[in-house]
């Protein structure tokens, strides 16, 4: 049995605007997807502070896939997003992976959070997969190693551009740009055409750019568990 550790933003609405945000569904959902049918995979969800996880407004409605919406219109998957783990009650040594999903949210409670960083730093130093997509990719930022390096340094990494926040129309609200904030730490960032598709695998750390890069993360950290 391969265990996977799903983490979300707790996170509803900006700091610095009067505007809802919390978690881009189809970045839990295409991950997920990948491994619903296979009962040697167990998946549970965690958060910040546990319990409720927010949907951004911007992921529902004309932005649902007919998987996506499949999973939004599941009772059971819903009530898990509503009563997630958290990070005090797993222990790391369970996991073989964890995976950082995203969504603007994930800017303000992702990146500080020491016990996510220590999840990480764990699963990573016993052999696990640490992955995430688009801003999720914020909480490896600040993740440090046993020897005092930064996890990403020097990895080959991706996840959502300055161009990209661009066309959002968000930079002027986001705390960071995370495509400058990877840059800054040393990691070999990398990326591809606005909102299309595009993964980096470097060892056992897998990231993905956008929302649309989601399927092609969860693909890759299945073969790095061998499934």
């Amino acid at each position: 049995m391969k265990k996977i550790l799903v983490v979300l933003t707790n996170v509803d609405k900006y700091a610095t605007k009067d505007e809802p945000t919390g978690l881009w569904l189809s970045e839990a959902t295409h991950f997920i997807e990948e491994f619903d049918h296979n009962d040697n995979v167990q998946i549970d969800l965690v958060s910040p502070k546990g319990g409720n996880v927010p949907l951004d407004p911007k992921s529902l409605g004309d932005s649902l896939d007919e998987s996506t919406k499949a999973y939004f219109e599941n009772e059971t998957f819903m009530n898990q997003l509503k009563n997630t783990l958290k990070p005090g009650e797993v222990n790391a040594s369970d996991y073989d992976a964890i995976y950082f999903t995203g969504g603007h949210g994930t800017m303000w409670d992702f990146p500080d959070n020491a016990e996510l960083q220590e999840l990480s730093r764990e699963i990573y130093e016993k052999g696990g997969v640490v992955s995430g997509v688009c801003h999720g990719v914020t909480a490896l930022l600040n993740v440090k190693l046993s020897n005092g390096l930064l996890l990403i340094n020097d990895k080959t990494v991706s996840g959502f551009t300055n161009e990209e926040e661009t066309l959002a129309q968000q930079t002027e609200y986001v705390p960071f740009l995370l495509e400058d904030a990877l840059r800054e730490r040393a990691a070999q960032y990398n990326k591809a055409a606005a909102f299309s598709s595009y993964v980096t695998t470097d060892g056992r750390v897998v990231t993905g750019q956008n929302p649309q890069s989601s399927k092609a993360v969860a693909e890759s950290v299945k073969q790095l568990l061998g499934l």
